[in-house]
């Protein structure tokens, strides 16, 4: 793969690069690196990663082995390899991700986070990698049914989420007539769909082929256009730019040297 085989000038100069960066110690640094997550983080060895593990192919665990896998799953593997430390996974659900943050219960949250201006008031996200974008998700039958958002916001029709998700806020954006369904978590909105218990669900487009391919009697409905264009970013303390420095640069690099694209291509078949 391209990105394996990278022997460029260009890359040789970045991990040098890094090696510099992830060396220092806190004895060289002025007061705010030292207090930062990425001296604490290369002082104890671990990077403390946030995770929901619900999210395929950005998040999930595997129901036998218990590890977590999936594209963010990956990122932090090489994050944590990067800083020559181990990632340690540490659960997490979309409603408390945010306090997690504050509280100091990890170094990162890595979970397919769509960035957003009310958690950004809060707590801070890093340069995005991907884009996500918002699209229904119903049974296959129902298909002709639905050919557009307004055929989904009508009386009759309900619409179910996840509660405190990105989409459950979303939904009351989007639906005004539709019945909203809410959901506590581990309960997701596709469930109830696949149980009949609502017509539709909405979530990210990245989820949405997930899904597809895993339950052939959902289908994506084909509207006119997807909705809720966002970004994808990682979740670190709002206070600590010397952290928020240090992975902007990582992600920058990453993307540089193809590590996203190869990402890309073995979790959301991109180009296959």
């Amino acid at each position: 793969m391209r990105y394996a085989q990278e022997t460029s000038r260009v890359a040789l100069a970045v991990a040098v690069a890094l090696l510099l960066l992830t060396s220092a110690r806190a004895q060289d640094r002025p007061d705010a690196a030292r207090a930062s997550h990425l001296n604490r983080i290369l002082d104890a060895g671990t990077l403390r990663v946030g995770t929901t593990g619900d999210f395929p192919p950005m998040t999930s665990r595997d129901p036998d082995t218990k590890n977590y896998v999936g594209y963010d799953i990956d990122a932090a593997a090489e994050l944590a390899k990067d800083l020559g430390v181990k990632a340690a996974f540490v659960p997490a659900d979309w409603k408390t991700l945010v306090n997690g943050i504050v509280a100091d219960k990890y170094d990162i949250v890595m979970s397919g986070v769509s960035m957003s201006l009310e958690r950004a008031k809060v707590a801070g996200f890093t340069e995005p990698y991907l884009e996500f974008s918002t699209v229904p998700v119903l049974r296959r039958k129902n298909a002709e049914r639905f050919k557009s958002w307004t055929d989904i916001d009508q009386k009759g029709v309900t619409v179910a989420t996840t509660l405190a998700t990105v989409f459950d806020a979303q939904a009351r954006e989007f639906f005004k007539v539709a019945t909203l369904r809410q959901v506590e978590a581990p309960a997701l909105g596709f469930q109830e769909v696949l149980s009949n218990r609502a017509d539709v669900t909405i979530t990210s487009n990245v989820d949405a082929a997930a899904l597809v391919r895993r339950y052939p009697e959902l289908a994506i409905a084909q509207v006119d256009r997807p909705r809720g264009r966002r970004p994808a970013s990682f979740l670190v303390a709002q206070n600590d730019q010397v952290w928020l420095n240090y992975v902007n640069n990582w992600i920058t690099i990453k993307r540089m040297l193809g590590f996203f694209e190869e990402l890309d291509k073995k979790w959301l078949l991109v180009n296959k």
